[in-house]
Order: C-alpha cells, then sequence, then structure tokens
C-alpha cells in the first residue's frame, strides 16, 4: 500500500512539474492575440469514421468523407453547423453548438441537433439508418495568420439505428477554409 500511494505522489509531482514547465514554455511564446478574420466561421472537408454497428445486421461503421461547415455569431458563444457524412447511406447532421473558448485560437464545443439519413434504409451509414437525436462535442483551432482552421468531433447519434436501436457514434477529423 505504501508503494502505491508513494508511486501516485511520485505522478502528481511529475505531472504538476510537467503542468508548470508547459505552461512557463507556453508564456515564453505568449504573443499579443490577434483577432482571427471572419471570427472562426469556415466551410471544410475531411474524413469520418463510424465507430458502431447495427446490432441486428453487423453493418454501419467505415470510413466515410464529410463536408462540414460552422457559423460562428459574433457577440455570442453559439455557432451553427452542419456535418454531411456523403458516401455510406448519405446523412446530414445540423447542430447548434456552445462554443468554449480555450486561448484565442482554439475553442471546444457541445452541439446538440438532430441526423437525417437520406439514403438507403436498410444501408446503415456511420451515424445509422434513423432520424435520431445527436450530442456533437468537439473542439476547432483556427491556424494563427491564415485562414485556415482544423476541426475535430464525436457524433453521438442516440438510437440511430432502425435494427437494433442502438445508439451510433462517429468521429470527424479535417480541415477547413474560413470566411
Amino acid at each position: 500500500m505504501k508503494q502505491i500511494k508513494r508511486r501516485l505522489m511520485q505522478a502528481a509531482i511529475a505531472s504538476a512539474l510537467g503542468g508548470a514547465i508547459a505552461g512557463g514554455a507556453a508564456l515564453v511564446d505568449a504573443r499579443p492575440a490577434n483577432a482571427q478574420a471572419a471570427y472562426g466561421s469556415y466551410v471544410g472537408i475531411g474524413a469520418g469514421f463510424g465507430l458502431t454497428e447495427e446490432a441486428e445486421t453487423g453493418r454501419g461503421s467505415g470510413l466515410d468523407m464529410v463536408i462540414t461547415g460552422r457559423y460562428r455569431f459574433l457577440r455570442m458563444p453559439v455557432s451553427l453547423r452542419t456535418t454531411a457524412f456523403l458516401f455510406d447511406n448519405f446523412t446530414l447532421v445540423p447542430t447548434v453548438s456552445y462554443d468554449y473558448p480555450i486561448s484565442w485560437n482554439t475553442d471546444i464545443y457541445l452541439g446538440a441537433g438532430a441526423s437525417f439519413p437520406i439514403g438507403d434504409d436498410d444501408q446503415p451509414g456511420p451515424l445509422g439508418n434513423r432520424t435520431a437525436f445527436v450530442l456533437q462535442p468537439g473542439i476547432d483551432y483556427m491556424f494563427p495568420n491564415s485562414r485556415w482552421a482544423a476541426f475535430g468531433s464525436a457524433i453521438i447519434a442516440f438510437n440511430g439505428y432502425r435494427n437494433g436501436g442502438n445508439t451510433a457514434v462517429a468521429v470527424q477529423t479535417g480541415i477547413g477554409y474560413q470566411f
């Protein structure tokens, strides 16, 4: 028991020391914040990957191409977002998100909305084959002194599969161009 406590204490001290070093390095490299053009609205392209499968058929996971857009309101920490999964059962996912800034060029967010599969009802895509309520936690990074943005999120579609009714989960990442 003493050995476990000692190792936990060593890990805590190492974590604190690492955090202090990282924080100090960030302060040394600190630059004044510059306003980004377009305030973070973008259109992007990337890859999405379904992590779950329909319970009865075992279909639904796999790699897909995504197109994503974000419109950020200027004076509120709210954005309108839309993602389209293109190939495996075309699915449109509009959400409204609350954005929380971590730094002047990085936001984390939580969105809520719905997924609308428009393709073949029998072939589930990364978000299933049934209209479903979704939650979308994610992160946006705006590259300094450019119009490029990187995005990443998970989309959780509750009761997204027609057969079996289980939850569909997909992750996506890509790069966007700010407007």
